[in-house]
C-alpha cells in the first residue's frame, strides 16, 4: 500500500541522515503527510516517538564504530550529534548500560536497536465504528497531571489518577458537566518529544466537559473548535489502547483524513464495567 511505502520511504531518508541534523518536515513531506500526522503514525506504529527512534538509532551505530572501528569518545559524540562527550556519555549509558569509554572491555555487551521497516498485514478484519463530526469549542475540566507516554497497554499512572477524584471532585465535576454528550472525559495532549530525552511524557486531564467560566478551581484543557474522527468501542474498555493502535495502523492508512494538533480524547458515557458500557475515541483530524 503506498501509505506505508511512503512512511519507509521517509525511514529510509532518516537512516541516511543519522550523522546530519534531519530535517523532519523533509521526512513527513516523503512520507506524503504534515509533519504532526507522520510523528503521531509513526509513534503508533513503533511503539515509541520518532525523537527516541532517531536517538536509539544513532547510539547503535555509535556503538558499532567505537567497538569496531575503535573511534574515540569524542569524535562519536560530535559525529552523532551530541554537544559535548558528557551528554553523549550519558545518552549512550542510558540505551547500552556501560560508558562509551569501556565498549572495549573485555565481558562488556552492547544492544543493537535495529533500523525499522514498516509492512501492512491483514489480521482478523474487525471492523471500525466511527464518524466524522465538527464541534464547537468546549473546555474539559478535572484533574491533570503530567504523566509517563504508554502506547501499549494499561498506564498505571492514569490508574492512580482515578483514584483522586474524591467525593468532592465528583461533586464538582457533575455541578460543571454541561456539554453533551455528558459524561466522562480523559485528555492527552503535550506530548514531549525532546532529544536525549529519555522517555516521553504527555498531560493527562480526565474531567467533564463544560462551557461555564467558574471551573471550581480544577484544573482545565481549552479544546478548540475541529473536525473529529470518532470511534465507537463497546463493552469493557480494557482494549483501548490496543483500538487506539488500529486506527493509526489500518484506518488511518485506509483513509483520507490525517490528525491534526489538538488533543486526544476518550469519552465514557456509562459504569465502565457495564456489558452495554460505550466509550468514544476523539481524534482531531483534517482531510489530506
Amino acid at each position: 500500500m503506498n501509505v506505508m511505502k511512503h512512511m519507509n520511504d521517509a525511514l529510509t531518508y532518516i537512516e541516511e541522515n543519522l550523522e546530519n541534523d534531519i530535517n523532519m518536515a523533509e521526512a513527513a513531506r516523503i512520507a506524503c503527510c504534515s509533519e504532526f500526522h507522520f510523528k503521531k503514525m509513526f509513534s503508533y506504529l513503533a511503539g515509541i516517538t520518532l525523537i527516541e527512534y532517531v536517538r536509539r538509532r544513532r547510539l547503535t551505530m555509535a556503538g558499532f564504530e567505537l567497538k569496531g572501528q575503535h573511534m574515540k569518545v569524542i569524535d562519536a559524540a560530535i559525529k552523532y550529534g551530541y554537544q559535548s562527550p558528557d551528554s553523549f556519555a550519558k545518552a549512550f549509558y542510558q540505551l547500552h548500560g556501560i560508558n562509551p569509554s569501556e565498549v572495549n572491555k573485555t565481558g562488556k555487551s552492547l544492544k543493537s536497536f535495529p533500523r525499522m521497516t514498516f509492512q501492512l498485514t491483514i489480521s482478523g478484519g474487525s471492523e471500525f465504528i466511527y464518524r466524522i463530526e465538527k464541534k464547537e469549542a468546549f473546555t474539559i475540566v478535572g484533574i491533570k497531571e503530567r504523566i509517563p507516554l504508554v502506547y501499549k497497554g494499561e498506564n498505571p499512572a492514569i490508574t492512580e489518577m482515578l483514584t483522586k477524584i474524591t467525593g468532592d471532585v465528583y461533586s464538582k465535576l457533575k455541578s460543571l458537566a454541561n456539554v453533551e454528550p455528558l459524561g466522562g472525559y480523559s485528555a492527552s495532549f503535550n506530548i514531549s518529544e525532546r532529544e536525549n530525552e529519555e522517555k516521553a511524557e504527555l498531560d493527562h486531564l480526565i474531567g467533564v466537559a463544560t462551557t461555564k467560566k467558574d471551573l471550581l478551581g480544577l484544573a482545565s484543557l481549552d479544546v478548540a473548535a475541529s473536525a473529529w474522527a470518532i470511534f465507537t468501542v463497546l463493552g469493557n474498555p480494557t482494549n483501548i489502547q490496543e483500538v487506539w493502535g488500529r486506527i493509526y495502523a489500518e484506518w488511518f492508512p485506509s483513509s483520507n483524513y490525517q490528525v491534526v494538533e489538538g488533543p486526544e480524547i476518550l469519552f465514557t458515557d456509562r459504569d465502565t464495567k457495564s456489558p452495554d458500557n460505550k466509550s468514544e475515541i476523539w481524534i482531531p483530524v483534517e482531510n489530506k
